[in-house]
């Protein structure tokens, strides 16, 4: 039977792809901004008739009609990384948080210790050998389908076809459903004049030849746009961000210089706009993999040069860092940050970076802390944290001793808070004599 054949006959509708779901399933949706948001509603539509069903995504974007009061004893979500439209429930415990390290997350999968039922993912339209491509979310959402029993699909025309370890064949989708809808967008704020502080600090840490990796947010936006007179960078990353096409159309991005996938943007989704989507789409430049390969810290480790720039919530005194909690409340989660980190630490060259503003955005709380908040998960430890950048400058953590760790952190604090970090590091008692003489504030 021929491709085409067999997609016709699976060709339906959304009601129809999503009926063999059957209650206390374990159900994977697309994540990020490939969320198939008819498939969801055509799911939420039989509640009814559903008990104890367990949806579990990564990061997803709008509505979230399965977390609705009446959703309750129906569905159950589990978000291995938060965002703002599962956040409230995670905390109300209404939903769950699963803390994984992202390069894990098709482990869980393939393993079975999550295991799936069916996936409803989002692809773009079967090319002429029968093959859809992923488009924009392939890091977990590929290895999910292949670990399911069953993978549901809607072909939206309007996934781009992007390339790399991307791609399924029709034989392998049990329902297909057409839609022609826009894909959830992302764009972040512009940055700051703060965000631009640190953009300037950390990018006079990237060399000419660098590999980057940069998280979700407007300070890597801020460090990509003082960018502009490298040479030669290289870029490998879990997430694809709005501002890379004009590093790579500048001829800034050249990934000449890279030691794994020379010549080739490596990424495992994007996070964007109509404008980046088409810039990936069919582009040979960007190769797409799933997580498992692009956030293993052994293959980030083989870039030498690798400069991996993640943000936090909190840093205490000794270098620990608090990413997906403010106190006990989830905020986000862990992604890729860990992978990252540790990846670039292991290369040759390679230069781990954490910014963050040195206070929160009215300026009345300090990020760099003589302790994290009760119940603040540590995303990194002390001893993974080499490098720390707030818009006051730079602290280098990499084999320095507690009392120097707080010296160089109290240094990048917010001038109004240095004191009292200063009295605080002196009453912990961990650091004996601490910098007697050194003027702080």
């Amino acid at each position: 039977m021929s491709w085409l054949q067999i997609y016709r006959d699976r060709l339906g509708s959304a009601a129809a792809a999503v009926q063999p779901i059957t209650s206390g399933a374990k159900v994977y949706l697309g994540s990020g901004c490939a969320t198939p948001h008819g498939l969801v509603q055509a799911l939420v539509d039989r509640a009814p008739e559903l008990q104890d069903v367990e949806l579990i995504h990564h990061l997803t974007l709008g509505e979230v009609p399965y977390l609705a009061a009446d959703m309750a004893g129906h569905f159950r979500c589990s978000d291995c990384f938060v965002g703002a439209n599962t956040r409230d429930a995670v905390n109300e415990g209404r939903a769950d948080y699963v803390p994984v390290h992202l390069h894990e997350m098709p482990r869980l999968f393939r393993r079975g210790v999550i295991p799936l039922d069916a996936a409803l993912v989002v692809v773009s339209p079967p090319d002429e050998h029968g093959f859809c491509s992923f488009g924009i979310e392939v890091g977990v959402t590929k290895p999910a389908a292949l670990a399911a029993r069953r993978i549901v699909a809607e072909v939206n025309r309007r996934m781009p076809r992007t390339l790399g370890d991307s791609f399924i064949h029709v034989s392998k989708i049990d329902a297909f459903v057409e839609v022609d809808r826009d894909l959830d967008e992302f764009r972040p704020p512009p940055p700051t004049e703060v965000e631009l502080a640190i953009g300037r600090h950390v990018a006079g840490l990237v060399e000419d030849g660098a590999c980057l990796q940069l998280g979700l947010g407007a300070i890597s936006g801020a460090v990509l746009g003082c960018l502009g007179d490298r040479r030669d960078l290289g870029v490998h990353t879990e997430m694809f961000t709005e501002a890379l096409p004009a590093l790579v159309q500048s001829g800034v991005v050249t990934g000449e210089r890279k030691t794994f996938h020379p010549g080739k943007v490596v990424a495992g989704f994007i996070m964007g706009t109509r404008e980046v989507y088409d810039f990936a789409h069919d582009n040979a430049l960007i190769e797409f993999h799933p997580t498992d390969y692009v956030n293993h810290p052994v293959n980030i480790a083989r870039n030498e040069n690798m400069v991996a720039v993640n943000s936090a919530i909190q840093v205490d005194l000794t270098g620990q860092v608090c990413s997906d909690s403010i106190g006990q409340r989830i905020h986000s989660g862990f992604g890729g940050q860990a992978d990252f980190i540790r990846g670039a630490a292991l290369s040759k060259g390679g230069l781990p970076v954490i910014a963050l503003p040195s206070t929160t955005d009215d300026g009345s709380i300090s990020r760099i802390v003589a302790l994290l908040d009760l119940g603040a998960g540590v995303v990194l430890t002390r001893a993974d944290v080499h490098v720390v950048v707030t818009e006051y400058g730079v602290a280098h953590l990499l084999g320095r001793n507690v009392r120097q760790r707080a010296e160089a952190l109290i240094r990048i604090a917010h001038p109004d808070f240095r004191e009292g970090l200063l009295a605080a590091a002196r009453a912990r008692g961990l650091y004996g004599r601490l910098f007697p003489g050194a003027d702080l504030t």
